[in-house]
């Protein structure tokens, strides 16, 4: 089973087109998916529409935080109520493509155990895609990990890579640093 966990904050406008375009990308798989929405308090309608969501499939799994803890503290109650053997991490803002999610998960049948996606097209302010650029090379530099965007919320791992990490403040743009130290 893959596990898809989707961190989302004031997203209530891209759930459930987000959710059809995970559909369309693992539907045709010859596995069982699941998609764990984690609502980390939102302010929006997010949690309606998650609930809705819920309501109309039956593998869509909704947390809800009760207050916005960050991107790492939601994807560590993702990562808690994962099922599957494999977890796929995606930003619930649309800017990660489900549709690449397939050649994630051949590289993960390929024998590796953490594979990342990057953004081609960021929609970001330029002052932010040079931090992103300075960060990612500082960090492969001093950690040994290289990657070409540590920031993109598209990845796949095996389960046990991720079971069992605990994150705080920032470190989710860590993970595959952790990851390579564990």
């Amino acid at each position: 089973m893959v596990s898809v966990v989707i961190p989302v904050y004031d997203e209530e406008r891209s759930v459930a087109l987000l959710y059809d375009e995970l559909r369309s990308a693992l539907q045709p798989l010859d596995t069982d998916w699941e998609a764990i929405f984690v609502d980390d308090g939102s302010t929006d309608g997010t949690f309606a529409a998650l609930t809705r969501l819920h309501s109309s499939a039956d593998n869509v799994r909704v947390v809800r935080l009760r207050r916005h803890f960050g991107k790492a503290a939601a994807l560590v109650a993702g990562f808690d109520q994962a099922r599957g053997d494999t977890v796929v991490t995606l930003d619930g803002d649309l800017q990660d493509d489900p549709a690449e999610i397939p050649r994630l998960l051949a590289k993960l049948e390929e024998g590796f155990d953490l594979v990342s996606g990057w953004k081609t097209r960021r929609r970001d302010p330029l002052s932010r895609r040079i931090l992103s650029r300075v960060f990612n090379s500082v960090t492969s530099r001093f950690s040994g990990v290289r990657l070409h965007d540590m920031n993109c919320g598209l990845k796949a791992y095996r389960a046990e890579v991720v079971h069992g990490l605990r994150l705080y403040g920032e470190l989710h743009r860590f993970i595959p640093v952790l990851a390579h130290y564990r």
